[in-house]
C-alpha cells in the first residue's frame, strides 16, 4: 500500500471506525463526569483515606479531559 491509500490513523488508535471513535467519546466523557464521584465514594467506602480518594478521583478528572483534549484535537469531537 502507498501512503496515500493507508488510512488515517492516530498511533494504535483507529479514529476513522465510528465505534471506536464513539467508545472514545463515552470513555471520555466517564472519565471527566463519573469517574471522579465514584472513584472517591469506592475508595471512601474501603476506608482509605480522603487525601487518597481525593487523590484518585482528581487523576480519573485529568485523564478524561486528557483523552476529550486528545479528541478535539483530532477533530474526533468538533
Amino acid at each position: 500500500m502507498t501512503k496515500e491509500q493507508q488510512p488515517e490513523t492516530a498511533g494504535r488508535l483507529n479514529l476513522t471506525s465510528k465505534h471506536m471513535r464513539l467508545f472514545l467519546v463515552v470513555l471520555a466523557a466517564i472519565l471527566t463526569f463519573g469517574g471522579p464521584w465514584v472513584v472517591y465514594l469506592l475508595l471512601n467506602g474501603l476506608d482509605l483515606s480522603g487525601a487518597i480518594s481525593f487523590g484518585a478521583g482528581f487523576a480519573c478528572l485529568a485523564v478524561g479531559l486528557i483523552l476529550f483534549w486528545y479528541l478535539i484535537r483530532k477533530h474526533v469531537i468538533s
